[in-house]
């Protein structure tokens, strides 16, 4: 069984690996205060409590977490990396989905004031929710490809050909992504097709073998939401929240 320094060495030598590709230290300022901690250690704590499950942010030092919460940024630029990785290895058959982020329970979501300008009222399978939605594409190997966060209330197939550019390949969506228009904005030919589960029609054995696979995007979800702290009402700004999230996707795929 790996121990929690291991662990944490782990996660250091591939943080530095970007770190020293995307020259983090170029980022510090030249002039105040220097940072108790590096910018590659600050990340990889980051990357740790994601891992460990650790629910809320007091379980780490204050200060610590103001780092977190200031250097997330980074998060977003190495991210694209790994999905860009990803990509060049990518299995033709794709999925494509979202998931609900409540950013508070439904009862205090009238007085929640942090994510008021970006949270909206969404619905899900077990009803009415305030947050976000985290739209992702990921192929038959659970690799991430894509990612983008939209309000609650966006309709999924909004989010789709800005989601999908420059993938190729079978993509395998739910009934919630049926539409004429989407499919045939989507397809280009001998390249990608979307295919969305008939609400009606009778399926084709092909067809019914593709929306089989579509569980393994949804185990993607459940990992993010139960082993990495992806739904959080914690953060008490914007870059909280969005710190979390970034941290959340990144120890998923780099972990």
């Amino acid at each position: 069984m790996i121990t929690q320094i291991k662990l944490y060495d782990n996660i250091k030598r591939i943080v530095s690996f970007f770190s020293n590709k995307l020259n983090f230290d170029k980022f510090k300022n030249k002039l105040g205060r220097k940072l108790a901690l590096s910018i590659e250690e600050i990340t990889s704590i980051a990357l740790f409590k994601q891992k460990n499950g650790m629910p809320t942010k007091k379980a780490v030092y204050e200060t610590l977490v103001v780092n977190m919460n200031r250097w997330y940024h980074l998060g977003i630029i190495i991210l694209p990396l790994l999905m860009k990785i990803n990509r060049k290895n990518q299995h033709i058959i794709k999925h494509i989905d979202s998931t609900d982020i409540p950013v508070c329970s439904f009862k205090n979501a009238n007085s929640h004031k942090t994510m008021k300008g970006l949270a909206r009222f969404g619905r899900n399978s077990k009803g009415i929710y305030f947050g976000l939605k985290l739209h992702i594409i990921t192929d038959l190997k659970r690799q991430l490809l894509s990612v983008k966060f939209t309000s609650g209330n966006i309709d999924d197939r909004k989010a789709v050909i800005k989601l999908s550019k420059d993938l190729i390949g079978l993509f395998i969506a739910d009934a919630g992504y049926v539409s004429k228009k989407l499919s045939k904005e989507f397809y280009q030919e001998h390249k990608r097709i979307l295919i969305a589960r008939p609400r009606k029609k009778i399926m084709t054995k092909f067809q019914e073998m593709l929306y089989q696979t579509r569980m393994l995007i949804e185990l993607n979800f459940r990992n993010l939401k139960m082993f990495y702290n992806l739904i959080t009402s914690m953060p008490r700004s914007i870059d909280g929240y969005f710190a979390n999230y970034i941290y959340s996707l990144l120890a998923y795929q780099i972990i």
